[in-house]
């Protein structure tokens, strides 16, 4: 099944997929030379290319008939979520988020998009794969995708927002795993590193997702003619899950910074109390460390230098000290 979804881009440079679609749910696909001869009374085209591909450039300023301006836009490396309106068309920069299989760290991808009445041209980076246009593709393929050029659009949103929910319940799952470590006071670099990637995935996707707010309220309410009320509709409940998904990130962030206050916290109150038992045990071997080394100063008048029992009385004298030397500390509480 894979195989069908994207034309190889060794063959088609540039083209992961190119379908004409039949307004029905359907689709029929087109290579390059087929993309070169559609015209829009063929009906509405859908066109998915790799951004950094020079096969992909050469198409879009030579022969895609979009302004030079919307094309340098759709080829720019800055990846910010934005919507700009071009007469009746829309430019929409989105990002998408895919887990990485390798490492299961969340991986933002973004989709550039132009889109009119009659075509869309999405673009993405090559070296990254974009799961929420894949699903896309697939019910294209058995019937059941979107019908209009709103409703496309509409979908790739929410996509792209579902498989932002995995990402943010994975987080969950894991602050939530940190908070047991942490009441077990479970400590160590582990805990504390697994804090950190944590905290600095929650801030990256926290970056995105309020610009992307704003991108799909933008698209929501634009005066676009071929937005049917339908799409709009969608793409307000899309915005909504966004509020959520943002206001869950607020709450996962205020989570992971009380974890790391509270094992800050563990770490300073175990130092402490280390700190605590060496100055009481400097303060237990202090007095007859004055003791003996006054009774070892090389000077004459030394008492007891001539006795051969001075010693053991010395000895007798600390002994007896240290007991109320510690009975002084506890009362001090400082044991």
């Amino acid at each position: 099944m894979r195989a069908n979804t994207e034309i190889q881009t060794g063959i088609q440079p540039g083209l992961r997929f190119a379908a004409l679609l039949d307004r029905n749910g359907g689709c029929r696909d087109l290579d390059w030379d087929g993309v070169r001869a559609w015209r829009p009374a063929d009906g509405f085209l859908w066109i998915h290319l790799e951004r950094d591909d020079p096969a992909t450039a050469l198409w879009l300023r030579n022969e895609s008939d979009v302004d030079p301006l919307v094309a340098l836009a759709l080829l720019a490396e800055d990846s910010r979520p934005r919507v700009e309106d071009v007469d009746d068309a829309l430019l929409v920069v989105l990002r998408g988020v895919n887990v990485d299989d390798a490492s299961g760290e969340p991986e933002l991808v973004p989709i550039h998009i132009w889109a009119d009445s009659q075509r869309v041209i999405s673009l993405r980076d090559k070296a990254h794969q974009l799961n929420a246009l894949r699903s896309i593709r697939l019910a294209l393929l058995t019937g059941k995708g979107p019908r209009t050029p709103g409703g496309l659009v509409a979908q790739i949103a929410e996509r792209i927002v579902e498989h932002l929910e995995i990402v943010l319940d994975t987080l969950e799952d894991r602050v939530g795993t940190l908070e047991e470590e942490c009441l077990e006071e479970i400590d160590g670099p582990a805990v504390r590193g697994r804090l950190a990637q944590t905290r600095r995935q929650t801030v990256k996707l926290r970056r995105y997702l309020g610009p992307q707010r704003d991108a799909l309220y933008r698209i929501q309410h634009d005066d676009a003619s071929w937005l049917s009320d339908e799409a709009r509709l969608r793409l307000r409940e899309v915005t909504d899950k966004v509020i959520r998904h943002i206001e869950d990130l607020d709450a996962l962030r205020d989570r992971a910074t009380i974890l790391h206050e509270d094992l800050s916290s563990q770490i300073s109150e175990r130092i402490a109390s280390t700190s605590n038992r060496l100055t009481a045990v400097a303060a237990l071997l202090l007095p007859p460390s004055l003791v003996a080394g006054l009774l070892g100063a090389n000077v004459g008048g030394v008492p007891g230098s001539n006795d051969p029992f001075a010693f053991w009385e010395v000895c007798l004298i600390i002994a007896l000290m240290l007991p109320a030397l510690w009975l002084l500390l506890r009362r001090m509480r400082w044991l």
